[in-house]
C-alpha cells in the first residue's frame, strides 16, 4: 500500500487546465475571472492537503464476460466492468487500484463558497483539476515502482465512466481496509469528499497507455470528453 499527501505546488497544476475545466477551452477568460482564479488558487495553496492511496494485485481480465478478477491478501474480488475497459486491461499481468482526493479541507472550502455562485463555480472547477492532478502524481509514483520490472501502465479507469457502473465502488473501497485517504462512500456509491476519484490501472510489459481520444467510448457526458 502506498499513500501520500500533496501540497498544491506538488500537484504541478497548469492554470490553463483550470480554465479548460471551466469551459473556456483555448479562450482566455475575462480579467475578472483570471483575478478570481488567481486569488482562489493562492488561498488554496496555503492549506491544501490532497491525498492518494494505491495498492497492486495480480489478476486477470475476462473480455468475454467484461470482468476483472483480483486476488489481494487471499481475498478474491471480481469487478463487472465493460467491454471498453476489459479490452484495455486484458494484457495486464497485475493491476493497481487507487483513490485520490482533493481532501476534506477542500470539501469544507466548497461549502464555505456555497452562498456565492461565481465562487462556487470556480471552486468546483479547481477541485476537479486538483483531484485529477493528484491522480496524475499517483500514476507517476506507481510508474517508478513498476519501472523496476520494465512494466508499463494503461490509462486509469473509474467506476461511473466507460460503462463501469458506479455501484462497483462498493467492491473497490473494502480493498483498502479503511485506508482510503480520508474518502468515504455514501449509500448511493458517491464519494465524499466530492472531489475524489478512484479506479483501476492495468500493469505489465504488453499494456499500452492511450490518449483520451474518446474513440473507444460512446459515453457523451464523460468529463474527459467535455475537456476536449
Amino acid at each position: 500500500m502506498t499513500e501520500k499527501t500533496l501540497t498544491y505546488d506538488e500537484l504541478h497544476i497548469n492554470i490553463s487546465d483550470i480554465y479548460a475545466q471551466m469551459g473556456y477551452g483555448d479562450t482566455m477568460p475575462s480579467q475578472d475571472v483570471v483575478k478570481a482564479v488567481a486569488d482562489m488558487t493562492n488561498e488554496i495553496r496555503t492549506w491544501l492537503k490532497a491525498r492518494f492511496v494505491f495498492c497492486t494485485a495480480y489478476g486477470t481480465a475476462d473480455t468475454a464476460n467484461s470482468e476483472v478478477a483480483l486476488c489481494i491478501g487471499g481475498e478474491h474480488i471480481r469487478f463487472s466492468c465493460s467491454p471498453i475497459i476489459t479490452r484495455q486491461l486484458n494484457k495486464a499481468h497485475a493491476y493497481a487500484v487507487f483513490i485520490a482526493t482533493a481532501g476534506t479541507e477542500y470539501q469544507d472550502f466548497i461549502e464555505r463558497c456555497a452562498n456565492d455562485m461565481f465562487l462556487t463555480f470556480i471552486a468546483d472547477a479547481i477541485g476537479s483539476v486538483i483531484a485529477e492532478a493528484c491522480g496524475d502524481r499517483m500514476e507517476e509514483i506507481l510508474q517508478t515502482q513498476i519501472d523496476k520490472l520494465k512494466w508499463k501502465r494503461t490509462n486509469r479507469f473509474s467506476p461511473g465512466y466507460c460503462g463501469w457502473h458506479v455501484s462497483e465502488q462498493q467492491k473497490l473501497f473494502p480493498i483498502f481496509h479503511g485506508q482510503t485517504a480520508g474518502v468515504r462512500l455514501t449509500d448511493s456509491s458517491l464519494m465524499m469528499p466530492i472531489k475524489s476519484i478512484s479506479g483501476i490501472i492495468g500493469l505489465g510489459p504488453d499494456v499500452r497507455y492511450m490518449q483520451y481520444t474518446c474513440g473507444i467510448c460512446t459515453q457523451q457526458n464523460c468529463y474527459k470528453r467535455r475537456k476536449r
